[in-house]
């Protein structure tokens, strides 16, 4: 038996050029959306087995659609939007040294109440806010930057040397990979292009996290919040295995700090956020902390489908009353909200507890309201994950090709497993690496074969780690979204997208008009199929 299932990826009128329209969120409540694009995938009704998606020659009007998006870089954007991939908006010096309403680009929560200060020396301060991952994040940016140059093979290079060594390794290429992919909407338009241009698989740098969060979704659904509805509604906030200061250390100051109203946070198979105490109004509990997390789903679900907690066994350990109790609260509150964080739970078998998590919040909405917000798109990843469905109707982990380019294969295929990073450089099936890190400096893979060419799409900090790989390793130095360039990224709650601005400015190209110039030097080189 075959379910079809609808993804739906929604960008903002300036991204996409539309009209909005109405339509209801995943709380029920009608808000208006910008833009939706779905298309209706099949998949197997048996979940999480091996799921491969592939497109017949002809395709889809869904997919013809993504793939003349694919075709034109600009996609009809005015030049002046900061999203588009033109050169002209790669990089914008902030008018002062002071920026307020600075929007961080370091954590998918892309708080919005900042005030940055670039000084004299190329450094970066935001006085007054406590957030460790944000004063991480900024140390790596200094004088230095504007002045790192490009790299081929281990030697200095200008930049036409650069893009022409980089579009030789695509251009041969039969089987490239571009990872890591932490960039922003117009850098992920660009690579896309780029992409099918060159057959390349797409994958991010947190595709486990992303692909977890995502089978559920195709499988069976889900009902989404905000993190406005969390701080105007919710009454019961209940945390699954998760802690959400550890990796988001503003968390509970933007969404429940300063509220008045009477709140009860209760998490289940942890201990309390240390974080949370300083919330007023706010009952904070632990509930089976130690307990076995799919254990604990089992109970739950069974319980929240109406069973009894004397008809489950729960080894005398008090897990089904306890469970029970909960749902009985859920059952009463004005409006529940569950958090969990797909990077923290345990593997490989993530997706099933997510599963479980969304068949609860579906069967509380049969009687009160309540959602699921699920922390994670770390690095722009959810950014990616969107933007890439809305133009191929896919999500992550799809090889993009336009039908000439491969010989007798579709233009898309998805696979969430065969097309995994780790999975593709330990079995040696990848012959180039495109890797684009433009928020922080993580290198690639040291699994990565040293005989596999690799362009480097990166922070400045990676220059040195690139000219000590040597040979067939291209680098290009490129700006930090909302440090040097500006752009546009989702928010972790996936209904908002916010506008970056350039903090700092330095001379440094965008990812998006790098992808762009490299698409274009692709284009003219001598058009040959590759055979599969």
């Amino acid at each position: 038996m075959w379910q079809f299932v609808t993804l739906c990826s929604r960008l903002t009128h300036n991204l996409c050029g539309a009209a909005g329209r109405r339509d209801a969120d995943s709380a029920g409540q009608m808000r208006r959306i910008a833009q939706t694009a779905a298309v209706s995938i099949p998949l197997s009704a048996v979940p999480h087995e091996r799921r491969t998606i592939r497109r017949t020659p002809a395709p889809s009007p869904c997919i013809r659609i993504g793939m003349e998006l694919a075709k034109s870089a600009a996609m009809h954007l005015s030049s002046i939007d900061p999203s588009s991939t033109s050169p002209s908006a790669a990089t914008s010096a902030p008018a002062s040294p002071v920026t307020r309403d600075w929007i961080c680009p370091f954590c998918p929560l892309l708080c919005d109440d900042l005030v940055v200060e670039s000084r004299e020396d190329a450094t970066l301060a935001v006085p007054d806010t406590e957030c460790p991952r944000l004063a991480q994040a900024l140390a790596c940016y200094g004088s230095a930057d504007a002045q790192c140059g490009n790299s081929v093979d281990g030697q200095d290079a200008d930049l036409d040397t650069a893009l022409a060594s980089a579009a030789r390794i695509l251009a041969s290429a039969r089987r490239p990979l571009f990872g890591s992919l932490t960039t922003d909407v117009a850098g992920t338009r660009a690579l896309y292009t780029l992409a099918a241009g060159c057959g390349a698989i797409l994958d991010h740098l947190h595709g486990d996290a992303m692909s977890a969060a995502t089978l559920p979704l195709q499988d069976r659904g889900s009902f989404f919040t905000t993190l406005s509805e969390v701080r105007s509604r919710a009454d019961l906030l209940v945390f699954f295995g998760c802690r959400p200061s550890q990796r988001y250390p503003r968390f509970f100051a933007r969404t429940l700090e300063g509220t008045q109203q009477q709140r009860d946070l209760v998490f289940v198979g942890c201990t309390p956020d240390p974080a949370a105490s300083s919330l007023a109004n706010a009952r904070i509990e632990a509930l089976l902390p130690d307990a076995d997390p799919f254990d604990t789903l089992a109970l739950w679900s069974a319980l929240s489908e109406g069973r009894e907690p004397g008809a489950l066994q729960d080894d005398s350990t008090g897990a089904a009353e306890a469970l029970a109790t909960l749902q009985a609260r859920i059952a009463a509150a004005h409006y529940t909200v569950l958090v969990y964080e797909p990077a923290a739970l345990p593997g490989p078998h993530a997706a099933l507890l997510i599963e479980a998590l969304n068949r609860i919040v579906k069967a509380a909405n049969r009687t009160v309201r309540a959602g699921c917000l699920a922390l994670g798109g770390d690095d722009g990843a959810l950014t990616v994950n969107q933007t890439v469905t809305w133009l191929s109707g896919l999500p992550l982990r799809t090889r993009v090709s336009t039908p000439a380019r491969i010989a007798g294969t579709a233009p898309l295929d998805y696979d969430p497993y065969r097309y995994r990073t780790a999975r593709l450089l330990a079995e040696g099936e990848i012959d180039a690496l495109l890797w684009v890190a433009s928020f922080a400096p993580p290198a690639w893979p040291q699994a990565l074969a040293e005989d596999v060419p690799a362009i480097v799409l990166g922070h400045p900090a990676l220059a040195q780690a690139a000219k000590s790989r040597g040979g067939a390793t291209v680098f290009i130095p490129v700006a930090t979204p909302g440090i040097d360039s500006g752009g546009h990224l989702f928010r972790v709650d996936g209904s908002v997208v916010m506008p970056l601005a350039a903090a700092r400015g330095a001379a440094l190209p965008s990812v998006a008009a790098i992808a762009s110039r490299l698409a274009e030097r692709l284009h003219a080189q001598p058009a040959a199929q590759v055979q599969p």
